[in-house]
């Protein structure tokens, strides 16, 4: 019997990666990457070097579509594997990354009357300029009484479809009237393949408040917001809501001739980068919960019903795993603050030290630090370096370290900013468990799990679970191919569902980090410190760190 193939598409914020899979085992032949042309879009815009404001981030739609062009014919000539041995195509992307689009399907920035407003371009994940729109729509929404708002943990973010469409129609109302329908880039990159837009239930979910039994919220709502906002549901975000796995078509003559694959290749809906890799680790039941770990952390759950849990970032019905409640939350820095120690705050001799043993800085302070017992240093540290996202959902919130003193070495510091990012995942683990939504183990996937060891111990003493790691360097796409060989079915070779999937294709790695008994003892009563901080800073007791931020402005100002 021939093997049967998918491809995955992973859809990152610099570049695209496709790799390609075998259905059997899930064993990945072959990758490759194409980096978006125009990058990160957050100065000015292409050709006419229009200047633009601070907190904006956009991308050209027509880099998606090059990745597709590049990176799959790249891995088919790679692999040798004949295009008619793939069977089922997926994508995962960042989120929530949107566009306008016109009646034809096509972006607006597309259209040379347009192209010179920012607004007409696609809006990255990180684009904050909405952050007043994102005020309002929460001030609102809390006045009201209005019941989305609890699933989202209390706050609906500025990174999200009806901050960023409501920041188009306040200051490009043109745009905002032209528009046919705001997408997600993912969908409309699937829609590019197929001839059809449809929208998946997981950025639906997650990233515009779309609820599989109420819908979207009300246009008494959004009627509230604005009164041009009263039918967005109807007009500018409609069209069908499918669940994760469906096909969404099947590869156009056209698309097919410019990809190198076949006509009639079975095509998934889109998902998000993160929540695909739940299946890439063989997670689809509940009681497991997911870190996506690098520069932040994005942990996701699967439970049977449907709880509110503070700071959670969302719950969504089909939004990870088809027939579950997908639970999701986070951590804004993660790998980030490690990185902010050894760039701004390691002395010249650790640098030297780590280049004469011809490891890197991080390596050394790891190793450093692994020497060290559990509180040994006496130092402890609050991981708000980026704010915090769950379970205060405060980007005003700032780091603290306590407990140096002029003995403190730089290992006892990287150690103790190691930890901190441990509690705090353990203050969601606590969060989530603490009201109903069971976490027996942690499973990792993504950059730091793959070189960090003394990181994930500490994970595992800290949380007193044990943590299995992905196999998989690229979870994410693994996670797109299996949605892609759902798409297929079983009768062309792949899967009837994503569980058979991940029965066959998911993998972790043979070794995983058990708690050891007596650090789990000690940091118990670290942690215990750590809540006693986390409550006096978090939760007004003590405002410090905002009424230095706003001395900072005023300062800065000047």
């Amino acid at each position: 019997m021939m093997s049967k193939y998918a491809i995955g598409v992973d859809y990152g914020t610099e570049s695209g990666r496709a790799v390609l899979v075998r259905l059997a085992d899930g064993a990945e032949i072959a990758e490759h990457v194409t980096p978006y042309r125009h990058g990160v879009i957050d100065e000015k815009l292409p050709e006419t070097g229009l200047k633009l404001e601070h907190d904006w981030a956009l991308q050209h739609p027509a880099d998606y579509i090059e990745v597709l062009e590049r990176s799959v014919p790249a891995v088919i000539k790679e692999s040798g594997v004949n295009p008619s041995e793939v069977i089922g195509l997926g994508i995962d992307f960042t989120a929530c990354t949107m566009l306008p689009i016109d009646k034809a399907g096509q972006p607006l920035c597309f259209n040379p009357s347009y192209k010179e407003n920012p607004h007409s371009w696609v809006k990255l994940w990180k684009h904050h300029a909405a952050q007043d729109e994102a005020n309002l729509v929460n001030e609102v929404a809390a006045q009201r009484g209005e019941a989305f708002l609890p699933r989202y943990g209390g706050k609906i973010s500025s990174e999200w479809m009806l901050a960023k469409a409501w920041q188009i129609l306040n200051e490009a109302p043109e745009i905002y009237d032209t528009a046919d329908k705001f997408v997600e880039a993912t969908d409309w990159v699937i829609g590019q393949m197929t001839g059809n837009i449809v929208r998946n239930s997981c950025t639906a979910g997650y990233k515009s408040i779309w609820h599989k039994k109420d819908g979207y919220p009300s246009s008494e709502f959004f009627k509230a917001l604005d009164p041009k906002l009263e039918n967005l549901a109807e007009t500018k975000l409609r069209g069908d809501v499918v669940p994760l796995g469906t096909k969404a078509g099947e590869l156009t003559a056209d698309m097919a001739s410019r990809i190198g694959l076949a006509a009639g290749t079975a095509i998934a809906v889109g998902n998000v980068d993160a929540h695909a890799a739940v299946p890439a680790v063989g997670v689809v039941t509940p009681g497991k919960l997911v870190m996506a770990m690098g520069t932040s952390i994005c942990h996701m759950l699967l439970g049977s019903e449907e709880k509110q849990v503070e700071g959670m970032c969302g719950v969504v019905e089909d939004g990870i795993i088809p027939g579950y409640f997908g639970y999701e939350a986070g951590q804004s820095a993660v790998g980030d603050i490690f990185a902010w120690y050894v760039d701004e705050a390691v002395p010249a001799y650790v640098v030297d030290a780590a280049k004469e043993e011809g490891i890197n800085v991080h390596e050394w302070l790891e190793k450093k630090a692994s020497e060290l017992n559990v509180g040994e240093s006496g130092v402890l540290a609050l991981d708000w370096w980026n704010g915090n996202r769950s379970v205060l959902v405060d980007t005003n919130l700032t780091g603290l370290l306590i407990g140096a003193t002029l003995l403190t070495k730089p290992q006892e510091i990287y150690r103790a900013l190691l930890e901190a990012t441990a509690f705090g995942t353990r203050k969601i683990v606590d969060a989530f468990h603490n009201n109903g939504v069971e976490v027996n183990e942690l499973y990792a996937c993504g950059g730091l799990p793959q070189k960090n060891r003394l990181l994930m111990q500490i994970y595992a003493d800290v949380t007193n679970r044990e943590i299995k790691v992905a196999a998989s360097k690229q979870t994410p796409a693994l996670g797109a191919a299996m949605f892609g060989a759902v798409a297929a079915g079983a009768a062309k070779g792949g899967y009837d569902n994503v569980v058979d999937a991940a029965a066959a294709m998911a993998r972790v790695r043979e070794e995983s980090f058990k708690p050891i008994p007596e650090n789990v003892a000690v940091y118990d009563k670290l942690y215990a410190e750590y809540n006693l901080l986390h409550d006096y800073f978090g939760r007004g007791a003590n405002d410090v760190m905002k009424r230095l931020k706003s001395i900072k402005e005023e300062a800065s100002a000047h």
